[in-house]
């Protein structure tokens, strides 16, 4: 059990840590590709609100940041001088900037740091021109090929490799403009796996250092386990001799006043069940000190002649009742355990379905092969049940119906009992209730 649950606040502590850092690292990537994204449309959008270019102004300024155009034609050898660079003419057309947009959203650099071309097209999607005067890297004939491949997709945005594209369809045709995106790309896809990389050595570092602790948390539970554990195990010890001294007092009384007393019959009656319990309890008790049983205690057993002698012994119970028995047991099923506690999970599951079936209703009892792995199923009609006791089924003196429980004598620790020598054979016991109010027990041992 304290294995399980060091595992379990591994698993839990590992797995909030990866949704959380997963969380963080996927909302940084997006926010950065989104970034990069927008800043391509931007730009786009600027290109195409001038036909495909940066409009004059940006991509001649001068030191001021005033918007102008040099005429630089006529200075001759003075045109680099201080001199000639103070007489301008009069600036030409600025160009648009897109609503919405402002100057302060470009810098001045923003048209010589970015590399693009442009593509148009006629109504029909044939090539009429390709501007390549601001890319080095693309071809003519690889800017048609990307501008058909942009066209025929439909989009008005998207991608083609490297190259973000805008399609902007006009009156005479339609003109495709490409930016280079290539520089933000890898920028991108380095953050991306750098971040990937540092969240990995981080989940691992973390859960070094969790599975080291681990023991170190759960001590003051596990030490409070085995005293519970040791105190059930003393205790029933202790118990276990008063009970015989009542049980031989009670036998050495009947002898003197009759055996037909009514006292004397219901101290017998409360002794056998006290010392039932107690028998139980330690054995649950010994049950969980492992998680499995030693390799000694382990043979192989017929499975199949076990099951079918435990059913047996409850036809008559069944016949008694007037509630049906079905059995299916498959022949020549074997199995490697501890003979005396499987029978008695067994007898467990058979007693607990007699005991809680409806007047009249049937109980199954199933033993099959699944894959690898052996079933045990027992089956009975019972009134519906929540989702709450099923689950809490298996705990030990819960009671879904507490008067039905004390009316048939049971007192809750049964089907923990069957759950301990399921889990020390590596095995699993389940419940459920199907629409027809049908309550199925199956244990599940690997063959």
């Amino acid at each position: 059990m304290i294995r399980k649950l060091r595992i379990k606040l591994v698993a839990v502590s590992m797995l909030s840590l990866f949704i959380v850092l997963g969380a963080i690292v996927a909302a940084a990537n997006i926010v950065s590709w989104r970034g990069i994204v927008s800043g391509a449309d931007m730009i786009l959008d600027l290109l195409a609100e001038n036909g495909g270019a940066f409009p004059e102004r940006m991509r001649a300024i001068g030191k001021s940041g005033e918007a102008f155009a040099p005429d630089l034609s006529d200075r001759g050898s003075d045109a680099g001088s201080g001199e000639a660079l103070s007489e301008y003419r009069e600036p030409r057309d600025p160009g648009h900037i897109p609503g919405g947009m402002r100057d302060g959203d470009f810098s001045k650099e923003t048209a010589f740091e970015n590399r693009y071309f442009s593509v148009s097209l006629d109504q029909s999607g044939a090539v009429l021109t390709c501007d390549m005067s601001y890319i080095a890297a693309v071809t003519e004939d690889e800017a048609v090929s990307y501008a058909d491949e942009a066209y025929r997709s439909g989009s008005e945005r998207g991608f083609c490799g490297s190259y973000r594209f805008l399609r902007s369809d006009r009156d005479d045709g339609t003109l495709m403009i490409f930016l280079d995106r290539t520089r933000d790309i890898e920028t991108f896809r380095g953050f991306l796996r750098s971040s990937v990389l540092i969240s990995a050595a981080g989940l691992t570092a973390v859960f070094l250092l969790i599975t080291l602790l681990s023991s170190r948390i759960v001590r003051p539970i596990s030490e409070s386990y085995e005293k519970q554990k040791r105190f059930i195990t003393d205790a029933g010890h202790e118990i276990k001799t008063p009970i015989t001294i009542i049980d031989a007092d009670a036998e050495v009384l009947g002898m003197d006043i009759g055996d037909d007393n009514e006292w004397l019959t219901d101290i017998r009656k409360q002794t056998k069940r006290l010392a039932g319990l107690t028998s139980d309890l330690i054995y649950l008790a010994k049950m969980e000190e492992g998680s499995a049983l030693p390799q000694a205690k382990l043979i192989e057993f017929p499975l199949s002649d076990v099951a079918s002698e435990c059913a047996g012994s409850f036809s008559g119970i069944a016949k008694a009742q007037g509630k049906s028995f079905d059995v299916d047991i498959a022949p020549g099923i074997t199995m490697k355990g501890e003979e005396k506690s499987v029978t008695q999970l067994i007898n467990i599951l058979l007693d607990n379905a007699m005991k809680y079936s409806t007047d009249g209703g049937r109980v199954s009892a199933k033993l099959s092969r699944s894959g690898r792995s052996i079933r045990l199923s027992v089956s009975n009609d019972a009134p519906p049940m929540s989702r709450d006791d099923i689950a809490h089924m298996f705990d030990r003196f819960y009671r879904a119906d507490k008067s039905r429980s004390a009316k048939t004598g049971g007192y809750g620790i049964g089907l923990s009992v069957a759950k301990a020598v399921a889990e020390s054979h590596k095995g699993k016991i389940s419940a459920k209730q199907d629409a027809d109010g049908v309550l199925t027990i199956t244990a599940v041992f690997p063959q």
